[in-house]
Parts: C-alpha cells; sequence; structure tokens
C-alpha cells in the first residue's frame, strides 16, 4: 500500500495565494511499467534510456539485455517520473508560456536498488514543494516519488525546478528554502579536476532521448525552439544530465543521489567535457560543450 504525502505538507506561510491554491492541487498517482523482455513490443526502456544518454554497442551492460550484468545506469530514475511531473498544470501563472519553460535544477535520489522491469506508481497527490517570484520569471519545484506497485517501496526521489520567463510578478517568496543535497550549491574547488571525460553527442541526440518521455517540442521542432530564443533545437537538460553522471559513474562508481543545475545550452551533435572532483565522499562535477 503506497503512503501518500499529507494534504499541507509543503505549506509556506510566505506563499501568496495563487501559490497557496496551487500547491493543493490534488493530482491522482500516475502508473509507469516496463519489462526486459525486448521480444514482445513492451516497454524497451532500459535500454532506450541508456542509448539515449550515450551508451555504446561495446557496453553491453547497459545495451544487452542478456549481458550478465544488464542493467539501468542510475540516472534512468528521471525517468519513471516524467509522466507525472510533465502533466502538472502550470497554466495558474500569470502569463504562461510553455516556450518560455527551461528546467533548472534536478535532484535524484536513488532509494532501493533499481530492478530492469517492474510496476511503479508516482506519488503525485501534492507534489509542489516551492514556487518562488523571482521578478521577470517565476520558479517552481516540484517532487515526485516513484514507488513500487505492489509493495511501496521507494525507489526513486526526485526534486524539479523549472524556470518559466515571462510568469513572475505574483507576490510571494523570493529566495528558497534549505533542501539540503537538493539545494546544495557544490562549487568546484579551486584546483585541476581529479579526472575529465568528453563525449560527442550525436545530430540525433535529442530525437533519441525524447522516446524516454519527454516530448517537449522544443527539443525537436525549429519553430518551437525559435519562440524559445534558441536557434535550433536544444538537448534536454535531463539527458546532458545523463552523459555526465554516467561520465561520473565510469570514473568513481556507484552513487546514491545527484544534483545538477542547468546553466547552459547543448545543441544534438556537440562535444562535452565533465571535469570532476572528488572531495571526500562526494563528486563535484561540471558539464559543458566545447568547442575545437
Amino acid at each position: 500500500m503506497v503512503n501518500f504525502k499529507a494534504l499541507d505538507a509543503f505549506a509556506d506561510p510566505e506563499d501568496s495565494k495563487l501559490v497557496a491554491d496551487a500547491k493543493r492541487q490534488l493530482i491522482p498517482p500516475t502508473e509507469y511499467n516496463y519489462t526486459e523482455e525486448i521480444h514482445n513490443r513492451q516497454q524497451r526502456d532500459v535500454i532506450l534510456y541508456n542509448l539515449g544518454v550515450g551508451a555504446s554497442e561495446k557496453e553491453l551492460q547497459w545495451t544487452y539485455e542478456g549481458a550478465d550484468e544488464f542493467t539501468a545506469l542510475p540516472t534512468f530514475g528521471v525517468v519513471p517520473q516524467f509522466a507525472a511531473s510533465s502533466g502538472i498544470p502550470l497554466d495558474w501563472l500569470p502569463n504562461y508560456n510553455p516556450a518560455k519553460l527551461l528546467h533548472g535544477e534536478q535532484y535524484l535520489s536513488i532509494k532501493a536498488p533499481i530492478p530492469t522491469s517492474g510496476e511503479f506508481v508516482n506519488d503525485v497527490r501534492q507534489v509542489i514543494m516551492e514556487v518562488l517570484d523571482k521578478g521577470k520569471a517565476a520558479a517552481v519545484t516540484t517532487i515526485v516519488e516513484t514507488r513500487d506497485k505492489h509493495n511501496g517501496t521507494l525507489i526513486f526521489e526526485n526534486q524539479s525546478t523549472v524556470f518559466i520567463r515571462g510568469a513572475g510578478g505574483f507576490g510571494g517568496k523570493r529566495v528558497g528554502n534549505d533542501r539540503g543535497a537538493a539545494t546544495s550549491a557544490n562549487t568546484p574547488p579551486k584546483r585541476n579536476p581529479d579526472a575529465v571525460l568528453e563525449e560527442k553527442t550525436s545530430s540525433t541526440q535529442a530525437a533519441l532521448y525524447r522516446l524516454s518521455g519527454d516530448y517537449n517540442p522544443l527539443h525537436i521542432l525549429p519553430e518551437f525552439a525559435a519562440i524559445g530564443g534558441f536557434d535550433q533545437p536544444i538537448l534536454h537538460g535531463l539527458c546532458s544530465m545523463g552523459i555526465a553522471a554516467k561520465h561520473v559513474l565510469k570514473t568513481f562508481g556507484q552513487y546514491k543521489d545527484i544534483k545538477v543545475r542547468f546553466a547552459g545550452v547543448v545543441y544534438p551533435g556537440e562535444t562535452i567535457v565533465t571535469e570532476m572532483w572528488k572531495e571526500g565522499s562526494k563528486v563535484i562535477f561540471g558539464t559543458s560543450p566545447v568547442h575545437h
């Protein structure tokens, strides 16, 4: 049995009425089911995701279901929640325009071993954690907990922050609360990185990655990207996060949580480089496109 959050779990006395009402919207849970049976046209989600963040045909543990060590990359955890988080209504914001929405931050906590097939349920009945009025923009942070449908085991927790340009000015909080690892600044130390990995993305990277569930036309339609102010469709932030996280995994091994802040744009086909610093039990990393 799934235990859902209490109704006013994220109430904040600094919220404007607009935000307080939005936080009280109850959204039904969503299900996410997938299988490792690749032969029956069921979702081939794990392999599709791994390929979408650059796993190669030589990395059979990520791309061949018959491999002894076949596994999902840790950041697969952003996939089951997406059907839920992408359906959260934001049209209550003033001047809301989906083409002006940018993914700002993502925090993923992996709470249990990731199965290669399963039936999950996303707890999104009360999902808006925090809304900030940034003046010319709104920042909305949501939380989705993904659990095993049958025994209620918490598998993933995702906290996502999106910025909607032009949607500010509604009043309320301007500075967010400290949420521990989910809001940590993770400033790189002033020394050379301990490891650097470079990877060229493909021109079809966004077209492939979107099949894992993020169908925002910003990543495929040139005319929609132009409305958002971009010369061409851009790579999903969660795709570049997955590539960077793969670099960290290859270099330092498994991790239990990851936090990223999206501060720039990557275009499909660009080469990106990940610089990594080992600081105690934490790996701090930065990823950006490079031009040779």
